[in-house]
């Protein structure tokens, strides 16, 4: 069922209390988009949505605010409201940052909401459908980090039915939660590495988007626990073996239609010319994209040219786009497109405030991508690929934070958050690069 909205707090307070609700979780995200959260007894909803729930600003990551600043105040949207399935007893409500009464520009939700008031301004709406995928994991004994299933062992396991099966519980668990607080999941499987899953639940607008791929971050992870397993999202959590991706569905809208789908296009891929431009803005400025969809050290573990054991990457490492083609930045499943850069570990309010300014941009210089690729570019050679014009998207985190340093579009969308992500990420690329790792010891420890 979906979640009851109400015009005022006293209605919202009666409804919660008739469902058990004790405590409401006054959520709002940090700049690596992991859930940030105070537990508020239902009667002080209302100071919620008032003065917000105080936080020490510089106990929060990214937010701009030094030890001597001041509060951060988490302001909730009372149409966010929702029950917390697996945690009877509990609410949540979505809330963005706020310092001396006035939205603050390093919360990830008001920076995409400015994004997208830029569309709103030409009457227009981002949709997207975010596709998560995860790995249900458990330790071993000697703490080694296995798939939860010792079973499901297979080589290439895309879609084994024992795989799904026999983990059955955790799935069914997650899709009840959303589903129970109006998130419709409409299938599930078993992805391309052992232990891997996806469930997919249908599109919204891209602000609420983020809002359901955050809540479906803080289920899938509580419920693992709760049965004794680990649920990540981390991009690539084993070498020879596909990583988790968050790939991005993106049509935009007037209210009537959809203004990216023209079946006219002679190139068979039912796209509009605002859509061709839109995308040629995000390949011209992927790149820069990369570090805000690709946002950590082990993200460039996934976005690697070449193959895995089972066959395909299922990542992109080229800038490029095609038909049906898994091989490209942007594939086109007629009339929408699908970006493939994100993996799990993104701020999605952060990649897509940078999707929306990226594509704006192409739409304004009338921006053109090419032609389409329909062939595998994971077997071009470099001297293919470069003769046809296609770069490679950056292959470190060092290599993309530089991208977005030198793009002054993507910079400015994003605001001062772009200086503290900056700051934090340099930071997490020299502690990697200083980190002493047990492959080096066992390649050089006797070696010299």
């Amino acid at each position: 069922m979906p979640p009851k909205r109400f015009a005022r707090v006293e209605e919202t307070q009666a409804y919660l209390k008739s469902q058990g609700v004790r405590y409401v979780l006054a959520q709002f995200v940090d700049i690596h988009g992991v859930a940030k959260a105070k537990s508020v007894p239902v009667d002080h909803l209302n100071t919620i949505m008032t003065d917000g729930a105080g936080f020490a600003g510089f106990a929060i990551s990214g937010v701009g605010i030094e030890p001597h600043g001041p509060d951060f105040m988490a302001v909730g949207d009372l149409q966010t409201v929702s029950l917390v399935p697996w945690q009877p007893g509990l609410a949540r409500i979505i809330c963005e940052g706020h310092v001396e009464g006035e939205p603050w520009k390093f919360d990830s939700r008001v920076v995409l909401k400015t994004q997208v008031a830029r569309l709103a301004e030409q009457g227009l709406t981002m949709f997207t459908g975010l596709e998560p995928e995860f790995s249900l994991l458990r330790r071993n004994e000697d703490g080694a980090i296995v798939p939860h299933d010792a079973s499901d062992n297979l080589a290439k396991p895309c879609y084994d039915y024992k795989g799904l099966s026999r983990t059955r519980v955790f799935l069914e668990k997650l899709s009840d939660a959303m589903r129970g607080t109006g998130i419709d999941v409409y299938q599930i499987d078993h992805e391309d590495a052992n232990g891997q899953f996806e469930l997919n639940y249908t599109y919204t607008d891209c602000l609420t988007s983020c809002d359901h791929f955050i809540f479906f971050k803080m289920a899938a992870s509580e419920i693992a626990n709760e049965l004794g397993l680990i649920c990540s999202f981390m991009p690539k959590p084993f070498a020879n073996r596909p990583g988790n991706g968050m790939h991005m569905h993106l049509s935009i809208g007037d209210g009537k239609r959809n203004l990216f789908q023209d079946k006219s296009d002679p190139n068979g891929l039912e796209l509009s010319p605002m859509a061709y431009q839109f995308m040629a803005g995000l390949l011209h400025h992927a790149p820069a994209l990369t570090a805000l969809c690709a946002p950590t050290v082990n993200s460039y573990k996934r976005l690697v040219v070449g193959r895995s054991l089972t066959g395909a990457t299922w990542a992109p490492a080229y800038i490029s786009y095609g038909d049906n083609n898994r091989s490209t930045m942007v594939r086109i499943p007629k009339g929408r497109l699908e970006l493939r850069l994100p993996d799990g570990a993104c701020n999605p309010y952060l990649a897509t405030a940078a999707v929306i300014a990226a594509g704006l941009d192409g739409i304004a210089k009338k921006m053109d991508p090419g032609a389409p690729r329909n062939v595998n570019l994971y077997q071009w050679s470099e001297a293919q690929l470069k003769e046809a014009g296609i770069g490679l998207l950056p292959q470190n985190l060092d290599a993309a934070l530089d991208a977005l340093e030198a793009d002054s579009v993507i910079r400015d969308a994003l605001g001062p958050v772009t200086g503290e992500f900056l700051k934090f990420k340099r930071m997490e690329w020299i502690e990697y690069m200083r980190h002493v790792s047990e492959w080096e010891v066992k390649q050089y420890l006797e070696f010299f």
